[in-house]
């Protein structure tokens, strides 16, 4: 099983028992993230880069794999995910270059599946 494989199962099988605790406030954080990220006046495409941004900003290695999945299926390509990294990286800081090493990785996945 390669990375994009696993990662997607465990977040989608965890997702699921997630939600059959049926907990109101965390279906409502959940919708409240789906809706966030929807169309609007900013392009789906913008909220994923600045999803990613900030998901590597707060160290996230689950999310920004999340969002690099997301920004592939946008339509990203390589050049401007690397300007998203670059984004990231000023504004993080050296803190964020294991981040992004691994970023790198999975993006690199994302591209040859």
């Amino acid at each position: 099983m390669n990375l994009i494989e696993e990662f997607n199962e465990y977040r989608a099988k965890m997702n699921d028992k997630i939600m059959a605790a049926d907990n109101k406030v965390i279906k409502r954080f959940f919708n409240l993230d789906t809706n966030a990220y929807a169309e609007g006046e900013l392009d789906v495409k913008t909220k994923e880069m600045i999803g990613l941004a900030c998901s590597m900003v707060l160290r996230c290695d689950d999310c920004i794999k999340y969002h690099l999945g997301k920004c592939h299926e946008t339509g990203l390509n390589k050049s401007e995910i690397f300007e998203v990294f670059s984004i990231a990286t000023l504004i993080g800081g050296s803190i964020v270059i294991p981040h992004l090493r691994r970023a790198t990785e999975y993006w690199e996945e994302l591209e040859n599946q």
